[in-house]
């Protein structure tokens, strides 16, 4: 591991985080339509984020949030074990962890997918702004892209280039007039995360609905979770929430998918008309090329020791 002396003073907080105190949240999987009841669990450092799997008040699995661990990119990210007990729908609360510099969260869910919520991510940031944040005394480490990586799948685009930040430059174009081509770029921070992508729901077209419905997808789907997109306008009465709010939301899209790399990401990631299939293929190829990223370690700071107990369903689950 090299030491990330050059970094010291380029980003919000050189340390660990996790956070501050236990954060309980329940909603229902859009996927699904079951009811989810979720726990978000402080962590000590090097910890990462985990899911673990409670069926019946017993921890049946421990998912580390992690690219290998991915099993199906079908409309959204799954992830699991080899045993066969997946998560899915994880980016958007992904990405409320990544996009506020958590590194280090237990996750423990009862179903097999993450609750919508709204939508979009701001119902977790929420969550998280009411509890807070805390500095842990080990450095933040940081996967730092050395050489681009690019990966194309017809149309579809994906690069990641050498940045001394975590950059979002991410397009798309759907035949539709209420999107059309839209495109965004942001340094990603969690000021920038907050302001301008947590609050972009997801969205789908009517058009599509029985045959996803006879798929067993989207059942849980409605106006309150769902920007849905007619013919040639949005079913919303509200309408949108921001200018641009599709392209935004795939950006979060990306920040939740691209946190499965297991640490925040220094470099610049492009897409172009990608999704989750394309941003886990990306993170692929990097980590498939041991000269195009290395693992760096801010520098070391004073911090008093404090200490996280493990859940208790994580220990046993490791018996």
């Amino acid at each position: 591991m090299r030491d990330g002396a050059d970094m010291s003073k380029r980003f919000i907080g050189a340390r660990q985080t996790t956070i501050a105190r236990e954060i309980k949240l329940q909603g229902k999987g859009v996927h699904s339509g079951a009811p989810v009841s979720v726990t978000l669990h402080p962590a000590g450092p090097d910890t990462g984020i985990k899911f673990l799997v409670n069926k019946r008040g017993r921890i049946i699995a421990e998912i580390p949030a992690k690219v290998e661990h991915v099993k199906n990119l079908t409309l959204c990210t799954v992830i699991g074990d080899d045993s066969g007990v997946t998560v899915g729908t994880v980016e958007h609360l992904l990405a409320a962890l990544r996009g506020l510099s958590i590194d280090n969260c237990y996750i423990e869910i009862d179903s097999k997918e993450v609750p919508i919520m709204d939508g979009s991510a701001a119902p977790f940031v929420e969550a998280i702004d009411q509890v807070g944040i805390r500095e842990l005394a080990q450095p933040r480490k940081y996967i730092k892209v050395l050489k681009p990586i690019r990966v194309q799948e017809g149309e579809c685009i994906g690069e990641l280039s050498p940045h001394s930040g975590f950059h979002l430059d991410v397009e798309i174009e759907f035949d539709t007039p209420v999107i059309g081509r839209q495109r965004l770029a942001f340094d990603i921070n969690p000021g920038v995360f907050r302001h301008e992508l947590a609050i972009a729901r997801t969205f789908g077209f009517m058009r599509d609905v029985e045959k996803l419905w006879k798929a067993g997808l989207a059942l849980g789907a409605s106006l309150d979770n769902t920007i849905a997109i007619g013919d040639d306008h949005i079913l919303n009465r509200e309408g949108l929430r921001c200018p641009m709010e599709f392209v935004r939301h795939k950006m979060l899209d990306a920040v939740g998918d691209l946190a499965l790399a297991g640490y925040p990401l220094l470099g610049a990631y492009r897409s172009v008309r990608g999704g989750h299939r394309l941003n886990a293929s990306v993170l692929k190829a990097l980590f498939a090329d041991g000269s195009a990223w290395t693992l760096v370690e801010a520098p070391r700071v004073r911090e008093p020791f404090v200490r996280f107990p493990t859940p208790v369903a994580a220990v046993a689950a490791a018996e």
